[in-house]
C-alpha cells in the first residue's frame, strides 16, 4: 500500500503540471455529468414520479451509481486503457517485472480528473440525501456507504473483463460501453423502470441491481428485510468470475511484437 501511495503522488504531480489543462478537465467531466442531471430534473419536474419514485429517491440512485463510476474510473483507469498498453508493448514490460500484473496496472494510470464526477456526485448527495425523506439510522447510512464502495467494485470489475477481452482482441471493443459508461448512465434512475428482462440481467448477470435498486428499496422502507441491507456485499461475487476470465486471457497472451 505505501508503494500504491507513492505511485499516487507521482500521478497527481505529473497531472497538476498543467494546472489550467487540469483544472479544465475537471470542469468538463463536472459539466458532462450535470447535462444529465439536468435531463432527469426537467424530466422528474414534468412528470413528478417515475416507476412511484420521486426526483429526490431518484437523485439518490443517480449520485450513487455516479460515485461509484467515478470513483472506479480514477483508480482503474489502466484496465480501461488496457489496449494501448498490449498495442505499444508496455505489457510485455510488465510481465518480467517482479511486480503483480494488476497492481503494475492499477498503479500505472491513476486518472484524478475524474474528480469532477465526483464532485457531482457529492453535491447531488448534499441536496438528496436531506431531502429524501429518509430517517437515516445507522444501518441505512452503512447500506448507502455499501451501494457506493461495492458499485465501485462491479464497475472495476467490469473494467477487468474489457481488459481480458482486449488480449484477444488487441483492440478495445466499445461493445464494453454499454456496460460500463451506459451502465452508469442507466443508473440515473432506478433499474426496475427499464423492465424486468433489463432488471434480471442487471441482477443475476451484471448485478448493478445489487448496488442501486435493491438497497434502494432498504433505504425508502419499502423492503424492511435487512437481508436487502447487504445485497451489495453479495454483488462482490462478480469479481471472481471477472478475476478468473482475467487470469485466462494473461495465460494465453501473445505479444503483438511492439
Amino acid at each position: 500500500m505505501n508503494l500504491y501511495a507513492k505511485y499516487i503522488a507521482v500521478h497527481l504531480k505529473s497531472q497538476m503540471q498543467y494546472k489550467t489543462s487540469f483544472f479544465l478537465t475537471i470542469m468538463g467531466q463536472f459539466l458532462g455529468s450535470f447535462t444529465v442531471h439536468l435531463g432527469l430534473y426537467f424530466m422528474m419536474n414534468r412528470f413528478h414520479s417515475v416507476d412511484h419514485f420521486t426526483l429526490q429517491e431518484v437523485l439518490l440512485c443517480f449520485a450513487t451509481v455516479l460515485m461509484a463510476f467515478s470513483l472506479a474510473e480514477c483508480f482503474a483507469r489502466g484496465f480501461d486503457q488496457f489496449p494501448l498498453m498490449i498495442s505499444n508493448g508496455e505489457f510485455d514490460r510488465a510481465l518480467v517485472r517482479p511486480r503483480g500484473i494488476v497492481f503494475q496496472i492499477l498503479a500505472g494510470k491513476v486518472e484524478f480528473s475524474r474528480l469532477g464526477r465526483l464532485t457531482q456526485a457529492i453535491l447531488v448527495f448534499s441536496y438528496a440525501i436531506p431531502t429524501s425523506g429518509i430517517l437515516w439510522t445507522w444501518d441505512k447510512i452503512l447500506t448507502l456507504i455499501l451501494m457506493v464502495i461495492c458499485g465501485m467494485f462491479v464497475f472495476i470489475g467490469l473494467f477487468l473483463i474489457y481488459a481480458a477481452v482486449s488480449i484477444f482482441t488487441i483492440e478495445g471493443i466499445e461493445f464494453m460501453n454499454v456496460l460500463t459508461d451506459g451502465g452508469c448512465e442507466f443508473g440515473s434512475y432506478p433499474y426496475s423502470i427499464y423492465g424486468e428482462g433489463i432488471l434480471k440481467f442487471l441482477t443475476y448477470i451484471i448485478p448493478l441491481a445489487l448496488i442501486q435498486y435493491y438497497p434502494l428499496l432498504y433505504l425508502l422502507g419499502i423492503e424492511e428485510n435487512p437481508l436487502y441491507m447487504f445485497t451489495p456485499l453479495l454483488a462482490l461475487l462478480f469479481l471472481i468470475p471477472c478475476y478468473g476470465f482475467w487470469r485466462f486471457g494473461v495465460r494465453r497472451y501473445t505479444s503483438t511484437g511492439s
